[in-house]
C-alpha cells in the first residue's frame, strides 16, 4: 500500500487538503497520514487534529509527501527543510500549497523550480529565494516532481497531485475533479451520470 503524508500545522488550511486526500483515501491503494511539529493541532476552520506522526517519524521513501497551508507556516524547522530538500534532489513527489509554498520560498527550495504561490512580491524580503523569473502567475505549476498552488487552487492542486502520482489516467481525474468543480447538474450535462 502506498502511503501519503499530509503535513499540517497549527491552523492549517483545512479546505486546501480535503479533495486530494478524500480521493486518495477512498482506495485500497493508498493510506493518509498526518505529520506535524505537535502532537495536535487544530484548523482554520476549527477541526481539531490528532497527529499520526511527527516530522522526525515520516520515512525518506513516503510515496507522497504533500504540505498543506496555512497560518503558522514562519517556522524555521530543520527536519522538515531537510526532508523536502532531500525529496526534490532524489525526485520524489512533493506538492505544498498557499503557506507552505512560502515556507518553500523563505527556504530557498525553489529555486530549481517553476512554481507559484499566493504572490512573488510576499517574497521579497526572503533572502534565500533567488528565482523570481520562475514564478508563474497561475493557479497550479508542476514542474518535475513539485506541485505548487495558490490558496485558492484546492481542487487545481488535487489534480495535478494525482497526475503527478499517475493516480488514474489523466482523463479520468479531469472528470473527477471535475465534479466538484462543475457540481452535480453541469457535470451530469456534459459527461452523464457520474454514479452509473
Amino acid at each position: 500500500m502506498k502511503q501519503a503524508v499530509f503535513v499540517v500545522l497549527d491552523e492549517y488550511a483545512d479546505w486546501e487538503g480535503a479533495y486530494l486526500s478524500s480521493m486518495l483515501n477512498q482506495t485500497d491503494d493508498w493510506e493518509i497520514k498526518t505529520a506535524s511539529i505537535r502532537e495536535h493541532v487544530s484548523s482554520i476552520g476549527g477541526f481539531r487534529t490528532v497527529i499520526d506522526l511527527n516530522l522526525a517519524q515520516i520515512s525518506d521513501d513516503v510515496d507522497l509527501l504533500i504540505l498543506i497551508g496555512g497560518n503558522s507556516w514562519n517556522i524555521a524547522d530543520k527536519k522538515l527543510k531537510q526532508l523536502v530538500k532531500q525529496r526534490l534532489v532524489n525526485n520524489q513527489p512533493i506538492g505544498a500549497i498557499c503557506g507552505a509554498v512560502d515556507y518553500l520560498a523563505k527556504s530557498g527550495l525553489l529555486n530549481n523550480y517553476k512554481h507559484t504561490g499566493n504572490a512573488a512580491y510576499l517574497w521579497d524580503e526572503f533572502d534565500d529565494y533567488k528565482n523570481k523569473q520562475n514564478f508563474i502567475e497561475k493557479q497550479v505549476v508542476r514542474d518535475h516532481n513539485l506541485v505548487t498552488a495558490n490558496g485558492t487552487a484546492a481542487l487545481e492542486f488535487t489534480s495535478e497531485v494525482l497526475k503527478m502520482i499517475h493516480f488514474k489516467d489523466a482523463d479520468a481525474i479531469e472528470r473527477q475533479v471535475a465534479l466538484q468543480k462543475l457540481g452535480f447538474y453541469k457535470y451530469f450535462m456534459k459527461y452523464g451520470n457520474p454514479f452509473a
